[in-house]
């Protein structure tokens, strides 16, 4: 090849070397950064898995603490804190799920852009807020004047996880093609009754996968429940509207400051148990996505 000036006009300079070099140091530390993170989360579930493997049973999961408070015996296990823990999300998702969807179906189908601007910054504001501040809300809203108790804490999970619903069911709508809506409407159908026949059958996939991740998230709160249902029963409670209802985030944290070893083994435990269910509804999250984003696939990239 003919040189120019002297030079090939292909050929390496310094500046080509130079961008090379940093390219490489980039994905280096790019690459050092997510194995750090994954090695962190290893080592923290590792740990847990040891040290909890041990207190896990059938007994552990199926029998009430023994005692009517910590007595610092072995024996025993979570069960009471597993149906509360499960009573408080299932009532904070029923609580944030029709919400959630209403405003989600505003943003995609009915407001403005200066409407939905500054809800969209609201929802990513209340998704960004400290848990704790949450707590204290809640707190002065129903526990300073009822006491605490389980409505209380689901009303705080429901705080919490309302902004991940509304803004996983309006991207999930927004990936329903827009085919469908005029197809409806040249039918005469009316806007109403094609978003509800037409439009949220069409996500419903994706709103369930973005319920299990918010389920997966309320499980795993603490600081809320610190301020509105911290108070210890050894009895399992389904009744939400009387006094504090049981849950593994606060068992965890109640055992953890025993003095008493045979309850830092339950917390151990109780720590295992949490994290194999926040797993289990991240996994299952995933594969619902997944086959939803199967489903649409076949639609125009525009619509997506």
């Amino acid at each position: 090849m003919a040189a120019i000036g002297g030079r090939h006009p292909l050929g390496t300079s310094a500046a080509l070397h130079r961008r090379r070099r940093i390219d490489r140091l980039m994905r280096g530390s790019a690459t050092a950064a997510a194995i750090l993170a994954v090695a962190i989360l290893g080592i923290m579930i590792g740990t847990v898995v040891v040290n909890g493997a041990s207190e896990l049973s059938i007994a552990f999961l199926i029998k009430d603490p023994p005692g009517g408070s910590l007595v610092g015996v072995a024996g025993g296990g979570i069960a009471n804190a597993i149906v509360g823990s499960a009573l408080l999300v299932v009532v904070a998702t029923a609580i944030a799920l029709p919400v959630g969807v209403l405003i989600a179906v505003y943003l995609t189908e009915f407001s403005t852009p200066r409407t939905a601007r500054p809800i969209r910054m609201a929802l990513d504001l209340l998704n960004g807020l400290p848990t704790i501040v949450t707590g204290i809300f809640v707190f002065g809203l129903l526990v300073a004047s009822h006491g605490q108790s389980g409505i209380a804490a689901s009303v705080a999970l429901a705080v919490v996880i309302l902004p991940l619903i509304t803004r996983t069911t309006q991207e999930i709508l927004l990936l329903v093609p827009k085919e469908l809506r005029d197809a409806a409407h040249a039918l005469g159908v009316s806007r109403w009754r094609t978003i509800a026949g037409v439009v949220l059958p069409g996500a419903l996939g994706g709103i369930l996968t973005g319920v299990v991740l918010a389920v997966a998230r309320a499980a795993g709160e603490t600081a809320p429940l610190l301020l509105t249902d911290s108070i210890f029963s050894a009895r399992t409670s389904i009744n939400v509207f009387g006094a504090a209802i049981p849950n593994i985030p606060i068992d965890i944290f109640s055992y953890s400051e025993s003095p008493f070893p045979a309850e830092h083994a339950k917390a151990w435990g109780a720590a295992l148990v949490l994290i194999a269910m926040i797993l289990l509804g991240n996994l299952t999250a995933r594969a619902m996505l997944s086959r939803q984003r199967r489903r649409l696939g076949w639609m125009p990239t525009s619509q997506r």
